[in-house]
């Protein structure tokens, strides 16, 4: 760890939390009893909430720590069409019309992120900027190209290729060999918009009951009791909205999900002109490498933050920094003196299918396990999650009932991450 690296302000904290930070919402006693329980508080949680809050439910969200504490606060903002299996992949597991359905749900989680943020008006730097995708390999440079001349009829999006003669009008790097450009998708700041919702969830009548974790969970004939260390909470609905902090509370759940560290820098203050160079189009940026990184300037487009899976086991964002750091130099050599203003860590939940869940066990609604694409995803499937506790048939989504797969022996514990990800970097290396 090299302390050179590291500016003399230096937090280890998400650099969002310098505008925005965790709210100071009252230590208050949870009520007795409440129509529905929320247990997490992030874009999931509270977007379920927000919905059954309007819906004229009695909703109490409760969080072992501080609203928002987890990723959805500490995310890179960026938003795209989530959905990481290809519609061929999708196609031969579950026929086409369900491939079908379940691709257009990640366009419908893009577009009802900017529809919430316009129709609420909440101010949070949203913005269609585009992502470019690059190539780490001539090989996936063709693999890219191909994909945007086949896409299937009726999913199409706009996006264009971008050979390698032309990169350096998206990216100032000669590392990749082109890329694809998906024209709609976007960046936000995720602070600003968690605060945004967290205000729209308490003016519904949600009521935030901050560093109060749910320690147990059972039945009392058709209701819940969800006991906490402020007291027992007797509920007709409980959502469980913990996503890569599903621990043990949720025995079933915590089977289903592999809890992966996502880490990610701030350089300091940058001269705008350097960030234009780096960054012309202000687009949001990642590669096609297995152990993936994502890019983009900071809406004031004064820094570079920069984030991906660099450790083999989870530790602390002191040690990762200079990592990260490493591999954005690496890609912008320009960087290499610059210092890390922030570093930082959160928790991602993939599924062994690399697709998201919702649905209903044990009588408890859940949705999580979005793979890296929590922004939009966790969003739209908070706010059908919410339409599902109230019964509504608009709440009904293309991951219905899909099995939620585990593997034997599992148990939360992801030992076979490291090896996975030696593996994956051994094929990014032979790629290039």
């Amino acid at each position: 760890m090299s302390s050179a690296l590291f500016a003399s302000d230096f937090k280890a904290a998400p650099y969002w939390w310098d505008a925005v930070p965790r709210p100071e919402l009252p230590l208050s006693e949870p009520p007795k009893q409440a129509d529905v329980v929320v247990v997490g508080s992030g874009y999931t949680g509270l977007h379920a909430a927000l919905q059954t809050a309007r819906g004229g439910r009695h909703t109490v969200v409760l969080d072992a720590e501080a609203a928002g504490f987890g990723c959805s606060t500490r995310n890179g903002g960026q938003i795209s069409t989530s959905v990481k299996p290809s519609f061929a992949e999708l196609s031969r597991r579950h026929g086409k019309e369900r491939a079908f359905a379940i691709q257009q749900e990640g366009r419908n989680s893009l577009r009802f992120v900017g529809d919430f943020v316009r129709e609420e008006e909440i101010d949070c730097d949203f913005s269609v900027v585009g992502r470019f995708h690059a190539a780490h390999s001539p090989g996936k440079y063709e693999e890219l190209a191909r994909s945007v001349d086949s896409q299937p009829k009726g999913l199409e999006v706009a996006c264009h290729v971008v050979p390698r003669s032309e990169q350096r009008s998206e990216i100032g790097s000669d590392l990749y060999h082109g890329g694809v450009v998906y024209e709609s998708h976007a960046s936000i700041d995720p602070a600003r918009y968690h605060q945004g919702l967290l205000a729209k969830g308490v003016a519904a009548g949600a009521e935030l009951v901050p560093f109060c974790p749910a320690q147990g969970i059972s039945r009392l004939g058709k209701d819940f009791l969800v006991e906490t260390p402020r007291g027992t909470i007797r509920a007709r609905d409980v959502v469980i909205a913990t996503n890569g902090y599903t621990g043990p509370l949720t025995g079933w759940l915590r089977r289903r999900v592999i809890s992966i560290g996502s880490y990610v820098i701030a350089t300091e203050a940058l001269d705008p002109a350097l960030v234009d160079k780096l960054i012309p189009r202000n687009r949001i940026v990642s590669d096609t490498r297995k152990v993936v990184y994502y890019y983009r300037a900071s809406p004031d487009r004064r820094r570079i933050l920069f984030g991906g899976r660099v450790s083999l086991s989870e530790t602390d964002p002191r040690r990762s920094g200079p990592d990260l750091h490493a591999a954005m130099s690496g890609i912008f050599p320009e960087l290499a003196e610059t210092k890390i203003s922030h570093s930082w860590c959160g928790f991602v939940a993939y599924t062994f299918d690399e697709l998201m869940h919702i649905g209903r066990h044990d009588g408890m609604y859940y949705a999580m396990g979005y793979c890296g694409s929590g922004v939009g995803m966790a969003s739209y499937l908070g706010m059908r999650l919410g339409q599902q506790v109230l019964g509504l048939p608009e709440g009904a989504t293309a991951f219905d009932q899909l099995p939620f797969q585990t593997r034997p022996f599992y148990t939360g514990n992801p030992w076979f991450l490291a090896p996975s990800v030696l593996y994956y970097r051994w094929r990014d290396r032979l790629a290039r």
